[in-house]
């Protein structure tokens, strides 16, 4: 389904002479890897690794210095817009803050509806409706709530707000951006059980963007772990954070709490 190949990303270094030109600062180094359709990745690494770099490329949102992406057996890099359109309809991305993704001005009908425009065949007003209903109600809203504007909602209710807008055109593949890392622990485990339930219920593969390793042990099948660009350790989800392999993947174990007891605990405080 999709298919990453050496793909790398330079961006224009800083001068530190006026006499010799800037160096290059490689964000994303010789960067290979394919997904399955249904399966469920972990893109995971430190602040500034480049995994947030390489997912808008794959989003076709950056244009890559070297390599190329394939998705459903069509290449994206060097395309335009109009030629992107068709993977546009099977692939969508939930940001880890919806809420700034989102035009406070509008009605959930219009922001859960935006994805639409790229389908082939545009539906009536009516069809819309009842497309944007559907969606919302997969995801554990109201109908009702098409009506209503953002800040009516909490942050893990605006959070399924976003994902209902991914999933309205039946994408192939989502890819989630630390989509759970700004809500509370008690949310984030339900956003999770969502995202694993869609999973289960319309196949949509996700590559989730994160630096914490709770999110990918509760919800992926495969880890990739990034260093400073590269891919530097990849397997099957228990595998790789039982037994890390790589400097980089000890280091994101060690520092990361287990998501099960941060739960427990909460409940705990709670009473």
């Amino acid at each position: 389904m999709l298919s990453v190949e050496n793909i790398t990303r330079d961006y224009p270094g800083r001068r530190t002479s006026w006499l010799r030109k800037p160096e290059p600062v490689r964000a994303v180094n010789d960067v290979s890897f394919s997904m399955k359709q249904g399966q469920s990745t972990a893109l995971v690494g430190r602040s500034g690794c480049g995994k947030s770099t390489l997912a808008r490329m794959i989003l076709a949102l950056d244009k890559p210095t070297g390599g190329a992406i394939r998705f459903m057996g069509e290449t994206l890099t060097g395309k335009d817009e109009a030629q992107l359109k068709p993977a546009r309809r099977n692939m969508q991305v939930v940001f880890q803050d919806p809420y700034g993704s989102f035009n406070p001005r509008h009605k959930v009908e219009r922001l859960v509806a935006e994805p639409l425009h790229v389908l082939e065949k545009q539906p009536d007003a009516g069809e819309r409706r009842e497309m944007v209903a559907r969606a919302l109600h997969e995801v554990g809203l109201k109908p009702a709530d098409m009506d209503k504007y953002p800040h009516e909602f909490s942050g893990g209710q605006r959070q399924r707000l976003s994902i209902a807008r991914a999933i309205i055109t039946r994408p192939k593949l989502v890819v989630a951006d630390e989509p759970v890392s700004a809500l509370d622990v008690s949310i984030r485990a339900q956003i999770l059980d969502l995202f694993a339930d869609l999973n289960q219920r319309l196949g949509v593969a996700y590559l989730f963007i994160t630096h914490d390793l709770s999110v990918a042990r509760a919800i992926t099948d495969e880890v990739m772990v990034m260093h400073e660009g590269r891919i530097v350790e990849r397997g099957r989800t228990n595998e790789v954070l039982d037994y890390p392999q790589s400097e980089a993947g000890k280091a994101l174990v060690a520092a990361t709490p287990d998501l099960r007891r941060a739960i427990a605990k909460r409940l705990q405080e709670q009473g």
